[in-house]
């Protein structure tokens, strides 16, 4: 199921090791020409953390994309929430309202994060909290 498997490459990164270590912040620097690859996390009771790269226009940081992302790690499950990116400006979000959902944007954004974190791997992030 995708969403194990987006759990799994979650954990291949080491975004699970790092939020159980207790960090609300982490990065992976991997060098040019690749982007660091950020996560936060915004709730730690719920499991939520975003992850993002950046890059700078005219000396402001533009997110390329940003993606929020709800861990269940007694399901050793993950879903996207949220995406976004600066240019061009793009802000979709899965769940708009409580008791609301978009099927197919779901879909897309989970395919799409699943397609992401595989380049993320390939590129060789890691997260420094991961064992």
């Amino acid at each position: 199921m995708l969403y194990e498997t987006i759990y799994r490459k979650l954990d291949r990164l080491g975004a699970i090791a790092a939020i159980q270590s207790g960090k609300d912040y982490d990065k992976s620097h991997i060098g040019e020409p690749f982007m660091d690859l950020n996560m936060d996390v915004l709730e730690r009771r719920a499991d939520v953390i975003a992850l993002s790269h950046y890059f700078q226009r005219n000396g402001d940081l533009c997110a390329d994309p940003d993606m929020e992302i709800r861990i269940y790690p007694e399901r050793n499950m993950a879903e996207a929430l949220t995406f976004q990116q600066a240019i061009p400006p793009i802000y979709r979000e899965v769940y708009p309202a409580p008791g609301k959902v978009v099927p197919q944007l779901k879909r897309e954004l989970n395919d799409f994060l699943n397609l992401w974190l595989n380049n993320c791997i390939r590129q060789g992030h890691r997260f420094t909290g991961a064992a």
